[in-house]
């Protein structure tokens, strides 16, 4: 299972609307879009996880969904704050 940061995702964009457009590559596992505590707005990215991430990311990446254009890498853990 990999996780994968999606960048750039459309703010009128859902949950299900990236889990339906990733699992057109493969079963995906979860879903989450980013967003911000006071105004629950979305903050423009989110994370896939998924097993078939590598045909995802190279088909996603530079692709446009909803009028933007989509950033899709390998999610890096995340460092202390």
């Amino acid at each position: 299972m990999k996780k994968l940061y999606v960048g750039n995702i459309p703010w009128k964009a859902t949950e299900e609307d990236l889990k339906k457009l990733f699992s057109e590559f493969g079963d995906v596992d979860n879903v989450r879009i980013i967003t911000d505590r006071e105004t629950g707005r979305s903050r423009g990215f989110g994370f896939v996880e998924m097993n078939d991430a590598e045909e995802a990311m190279s088909n996603l990446n530079d692709s446009e969904f909803m009028g933007r254009t989509l950033r899709v890498n390998e999610a890096r853990d995340r460092k202390g704050r």
